[in-house]
Parts: structure tokens; C-alpha cells; sequence
């Protein structure tokens, strides 16, 4: 951990217009991203957290995360910074490629996410320190990391900008940042499939095992919905000061992987 400043300890006490899918005359409001709100939503449901994340997805998403790693390719070495971790599973995928070496460091806000991912790396042998920061305020030194990643994360933070010019900031020159995220397929019979397990039967499922107060099952669609997607966020990459910005679509176009090079 010699490449991290001193301070770090293992867990540390802390616009474009909407994407729609369908035109309508009536318009959602905004999904709620209180940082508050979000923070809440992610510890009620923390327990049922990895479960449920491969039994909606059929365990592909374990696939999309090795992905994630294989395409991240030369990234000129250095420690990697995995925000929004979660329970730590792109972070625990890194350490399975890179045993040796490179240091890794998990971030997120929500306190009850780290302790289970803590927990889970020890009992897997790949102690790894996880750290509570919020992404819109990482508490790194400027071009600290070789490679900056986010899993299914961005788009629950309030200001997607402002969180890609974080880890822009913290990522060395010539450092990669890769951010993978859910997207709306563009095939119209698969996209009809997804939209409507997406919308009608994951958050039956996902609220049933996973009760919240906050309906987090409904509020992953929406806030997909919302996010913005394909070229809109490789601008904003772009915008941030990363170039060679490059998309990687997965699974007929229901997560992509976004590539940049600061």
C-alpha cells in the first residue's frame, strides 16, 4: 500500500436531459439520489445484496465482471480503485487476476456494503481495504491510481459529471478509468424481453426477497432509464478529460463498458 497516503485505514468515516425511452406526454420526475436516501436504500437491502444480484441476472453478471477485468488491459500498473464497490465484487475480481503486486482499494459510502464485502474478502483469503468515501468527494491525492472502475454504480450518484472528474482526478496520466453499467438493449425484440422482466418482474421479485422501504427494485429501472447511455456518456467522459473513450457492449446490449484514457 505504499502507492496510497498515509491517512487511508481501512474503512474511514467518510446535464443532460434525461434519457426516455418511450415518448410520453407525461414525464417521470427525476429519481431521487439524495445522497441520504441512496446511502439508506443500500443498507436495508445490503444482506440480500449479492443473492439477489445473481439471481436477477442469472449469475451473468459475474461474467460481465471478469469482462470488465480482461478488457481493462494495460493500464501501466499502478494501485486500482474500485468506487461504489458494494460488497466488493469488480474489486475482488481484480485481485484474482492481479495476485501480486498491485494494490487494490474498494470505496463506497454505504457502511453495511463494506462490512459484508470485508468480510467476504477475508473469508476468500484476498484482503483487500475497503474505504468509506462518497465518489463526489474521493479522499485521494490527484493521480494516485492506474486504473479507476465503477460496477452498476454511477448512475446512483447525483451528479454524474462530477463523479467521473473524480476519478479522472485520482487517476494517473496515462491511467485507464472504466465504468460498467447497465444499458437498454437496442435489438427491438430483445429490448421488448428486457424492458418488460426489467420493468414488471424484477421488482416483484427483488422487493418479495429483499423488503425495503425505499423500493430499491423499483428504482433500478428507473434510474437506468435515466442514465445516460452509449455515445451521450462517452461525451461526458470525454468532457472530463478522458480520452479514446471507447464503448464495450455485453449480453445483446444490457451492460456496456466504458473505456477511458486520462
Amino acid at each position: 500500500m505504499n502507492d496510497l497516503p498515509d491517512s487511508d485505514r481501512e474503512i474511514m468515516q467518510p446535464s443532460e436531459r434525461p434519457v426516455r425511452t418511450f415518448a410520453s406526454a407525461w414525464q417521470a420526475p427525476p429519481v431521487d439520489k439524495r445522497a441520504s436516501r441512496i446511502r439508506t436504500m443500500f443498507a436495508e437491502i445490503a444482506p440480500r445484496y449479492d443473492f439477489l444480484n445473481h439471481l436477477l441476472s442469472l449469475g451473468i453478471d459475474i461474467r460481465w465482471r471478469r469482462k470488465a477485468v480482461r478488457l481493462a488491459g494495460d493500464f501501466g500498473g499502478g494501485p486500482i480503485l474500485d468506487v461504489c464497490c458494494g460488497t466488493g465484487d469488480l474489486a475482488l475480481a481484480f485481485r484474482r487476476v492481479h495476485a501480486n503486486g498491485i494494490a487494490i482499494v474498494a470505496a463506497d459510502f454505504c457502511r453495511p456494503m463494506l462490512v459484508i464485502g470485508k468480510e467476504k474478502a477475508a473469508r476468500r483469503g484476498s484482503p483487500i481495504p475497503f474505504v468509506e468515501a462518497d465518489a463526489l468527494n474521493l479522499p485521494f491525492p490527484d493521480n494516485t491510481f492506474g486504473l479507476v472502475s465503477v460496477a452498476f454504480g454511477l448512475r446512483n450518484v447525483a451528479d454524474t459529471d462530477r463523479g467521473l472528474s473524480e476519478m479522472a482526478r485520482v487517476c494517473r496520466p496515462g491511467g485507464r478509468v472504466l465504468v460498467l453499467e447497465f444499458t437498454l438493449p437496442r435489438v427491438p425484440v430483445v429490448g421488448a424481453l428486457y424492458r418488460w422482466y426489467f420493468h414488471r418482474l424484477l421488482p416483484r421479485i427483488g422487493q418479495a426477497l429483499a423488503r425495503n422501504r425505499h423500493s430499491a427494485y423499483n428504482y433500478l429501472p428507473a434510474s437506468v432509464e435515466e442514465f445516460p447511455q452509449g455515445n451521450a456518456l462517452l461525451r461526458r467522459m470525454a468532457a472530463a478529460g478522458l480520452r479514446d473513450a471507447k464503448a464495450f457492449p455485453m449480453t445483446f446490449g444490457i451492460a456496456t463498458l466504458y473505456s477511458g484514457t486520462k
